[in-house]
């Protein structure tokens, strides 16, 4: 039920207003404006109906004060038996919701202060989706930043910056609807580390960020972190299969408040940079800023040692399919032992006529399956894919390329598609 706080001098008009309002709305009532002040701190009212012209502290007074202690603006609508416009002009330039005149009349009070309360909720309903994420639900940027902003200044804690490491991978090699799984899903994941009193909100792409309210130990931390990691691969793997092999994970940098400051900004570049400490010392971790450089050091959950971050997350089969800015790390790397070692190592383009969406995974998938876990391939565009064949001489790359023919042939999703191939060593 909305509650409304009535502040009038007058006992009489204070019950008046009271038995007209009572059976559609929860009634807290002041007889002054320093009693409605400290009311409307405890209470926290939808609105106010407040006489204008009372002693001590008049109504235009007590909306001056009630404004610059409020964040959002609560509406107010002033009670008066003068008959003058200029006073209701007034009311109105110092933005009151409405006016009426006294002696109250039911049905009027009861119509104008329903229409209040409707838009004002409606106002509230449009605020709240400006600022949402639309894909996760959480606060965006702006309204993150201005709601941790204003609990820093007032409460200890902890300011957390997560990022979702190797997330680029998923969309580069699942597409950016599986991406879009994976950022709805981390974000329900940070939600379930957080009480309801704590603040989460998207920074953009795949970094978040939070602040959990009287959050001083640093072991609450590495348990937020662990959890985080843990869960957020295990719901990768359900997602895009067990043998999933991006090396997914979660870096958080902290800083405490107030021992780091209460300004958002400055903590924001501290815990920052306690990430950035995480990202180059292997990630899946979490650090805490520190004045003491000694103390500023990344530490790692229980699930991202140095072995695990470098390698597969799980057991590979078939070739390795990497992103294609990957590939040409992988390429340039492949070049380097063919010069060095005098390995021979075939590069082949395979082309597809059509570009079917479809036929391009159907290929995809043909080629891991078919192809050694030495070789590695990669997506180029909507109809093609590069291949290097490890140690493998021109006369055996014939030999691969029959292969894959044969196992195209066997496919009925692609018999319908022209595939060219060529190939040479590198």
């Amino acid at each position: 039920m909305q509650k409304i706080l009535i502040v009038d001098d007058e006992k009489m008009m204070l019950k008046l207003a009271t038995r007209i309002l009572s059976k559609n709305y929860e009634i807290v009532c002041a007889s002054s404006g320093a009693e409605a002040i400290k009311l409307f701190e405890i209470e926290k009212p939808d609105m106010i109906l407040s006489d204008l012209l009372m002693p001590e502290m008049d109504g235009y007074e007590l909306h001056r004060i009630l404004n610059e202690k409020s964040a959002e603006s609560v509406p107010i609508m002033f009670m008066t038996a003068d008959e003058s416009d200029e006073s209701e002009s007034h009311g109105f330039e110092i933005g009151a919701a409405d006016y009426i005149r006294k002696p109250l009349k039911a049905d009027i009070l009861l119509r104008r202060v329903a229409n209040i309360l409707d838009n004002a909720d409606k106002i509230h309903g449009l605020k709240k989706a400006a600022d949402i994420d639309k894909m996760t639900g959480l606060l965006n940027k702006t309204a993150v930043q201005r709601e941790i902003d204003k609990i820093c200044k007032n409460s200890q804690g902890a300011l957390l910056m997560i990022d979702l490491d190797s997330f680029k991978l998923v969309n580069d090699i699942y597409g950016h609807n599986m991406g879009d799984m994976i950022l709805i899903k981390f974000a329900e994941l940070i939600n379930s580390i957080i009480r309801s009193t704590d603040i989460a909100g998207r920074m953009g792409g795949d970094e978040f960020i939070a602040f959990c309210e009287n959050v001083e130990e640093e072991s609450i931390i590495f348990d937020k972190t662990k959890y985080l990691n843990e869960k957020i691969l295990e719901s990768a793997k359900k997602y895009m299969g067990e043998d999933m092999n991006i090396p997914l994970g979660v870096s958080v940098g902290a800083a405490f408040v107030p021992s780091e400051g209460t300004d958002f900004s400055k903590l924001y570049k501290k815990a920052d940079k306690a990430l950035y400490k995480v990202k180059q010392n292997g990630k899946h971790g979490y650090a805490i800023y520190s004045e003491d450089k000694k103390n500023n050091i990344p530490h790692k959950s229980e699930v991202s040692d140095i072995k695990q971050i470098l390698g597969e997350r799980s057991e590979a089969h078939g070739a390795y399919f990497v992103a294609l800015d990957y590939f040409k790390v992988v390429y340039r790397l492949f070049v380097r032992l063919a010069d060095n070692y005098k390995k021979d190592i075939q590069f082949m383009k395979i082309t597809l006529a059509n570009e079917y969406e479809k036929d391009l995974e159907t290929l995809k998938e043909l080629l891991i399956k078919t192809l050694r876990k030495s070789d590695c391939i990669t997506q180029n565009g909507s109809n093609q894919i590069f291949v290097l064949l490890m140690e493998t001489s021109k006369q055996e790359a014939e030999v691969v390329k029959n292969r894959i023919i044969n196992k195209i042939m066997q496919s009925e999703k692609l018999t319908n598609n022209k595939i060219d191939f060529y190939s040479e060593s590198i």
